[in-house]
């Protein structure tokens, strides 16, 4: 019998990998490594014939340049800019995404993190148990009815598709942005396609971010952009953090320009001691405090899609072993 595979799994699980090694155990041996950062997994990951990444940590060139051997790096998850894909390509090994396994839980999310925003929910939940204002509707005045309201969509992917569905079923107007789809999409899906971000957001009571990061998407919600929502109106970004900027998010908070933000995820996570907006959600005195939904970056979750991320990751590791043709290859 030949010399057994060896695949790593570097971050996030802290169990005993059955779906893992249920799919694998016949021809490889898994490690995982539990890393959050880098620098844990040097000299650990450099014969490993395939690696699967969550989203703790980063694979960058020195990394990558150590490989003797890898035949594909799996990112468990739908968003892969903490892996240099582009030098991994350079090298021969191919980066696989999972993109299917959380889409609904993801738009479920964003969907209630809308919700609990535009209805005055957590406001609401937020001051009375703090003891400010009167018992009434008063404390999360004003609210509109959302029915017939535009809800902006950036973004029209497999989970911004599936935001789009949802707001449908409340009756709102529901509009898209998104430069790389193709047309009638809009037609399809009975929702409306605009041709700028500018106008998406100028139009939209509630804006919710599903683009993957890039360059291009870096910062793509900063004081400029947010400045075009109409006052009073709601973001959330359960896409990436490096999609907004903090400190401007912290600043149309402050002014009252966004009457409320939801956000699942942070550009540094999990999120440093000096993270500004971490501190002002944590602080009684700045409006974030009770405006701010902050959650760790757990939209994807839920008992079932990890399941089915792991499984799809460990199976398409299957297919890189066995020489097989792999699925979702982003590079």
């Amino acid at each position: 019998m030949g010399e057994r595979f060896q695949v790593v799994v570097t971050d996030l699980l802290d169990d005993d990998l059955l779906p893992e090694r249920e799919i694998l155990s016949d021809i490889a041996d898994v490690t995982a490594l539990q890393a959050v950062g880098e620098a844990e997994i040097a000299g650990r990951v450099e014969h490993a014939d395939a690696i699967i990444l969550y989203h703790l940590i980063t694979i960058t060139r020195p990394t990558i340049e150590k490989l003797q051997r890898c035949r594909l790096i799996v990112r468990g998850g739908v968003g892969y800019d903490n892996v240099d894909w582009a030098f991994a390509r350079t090298r021969g090994i191919p980066v696989a995404n999972v993109p299917d396994y959380g889409s609904e839980e993801v738009a479920d999310s964003a969907m209630g993190m809308m919700l609990s925003l535009a209805r005055g929910i957590h406001v609401a939940n937020s001051r009375l148990r703090d003891t400010e204002g009167e018992w009434t509707f008063s404390v999360s005045a004003p609210l509109y009815r959302l029915r017939g309201r535009v809800l902006g969509i950036v973004g029209l992917g497999r989970i911004g598709t599936a935001m789009a569905m949802r707001g449908k079923s409340l009756g709102m107007d529901v509009r898209f942005y998104d430069p790389y789809k193709p047309d009638g999409y809009d037609k399809a899906l009975g929702i409306r396609r605009v041709e700028s971000l500018e106008e998406l957001l100028s139009q939209s009571l509630a804006v919710s971010l599903h683009c993957p990061r890039t360059s291009e998407t870096h910062h793509l919600m900063n004081a400029e952009t947010i400045a075009l929502m109409p006052r009073g109106s709601f973001l959330v970004n359960t896409a990436r953090g490096g999609v907004v900027d903090a400190n401007a998010l912290l600043g149309a908070l402050a002014n009252g320009h966004l009457a409320g933000a939801g956000v699942d995820v942070l550009e540094d996570e999990p999120p440093l001691p000096d993270n500004q907006l971490v501190q002002c959600w944590r602080n009684p005195e700045h409006p974030a405090y009770h405006r701010l939904i902050l959650n760790p970056h757990l939209a994807w979750y839920c008992e079932d899609g990890k399941l089915d991320m792991r499984r799809k990751s460990s199976e398409n590791v299957r297919r890189a072993l066995l020489g097989k043709p792999l699925r979702n290859v982003v590079n």
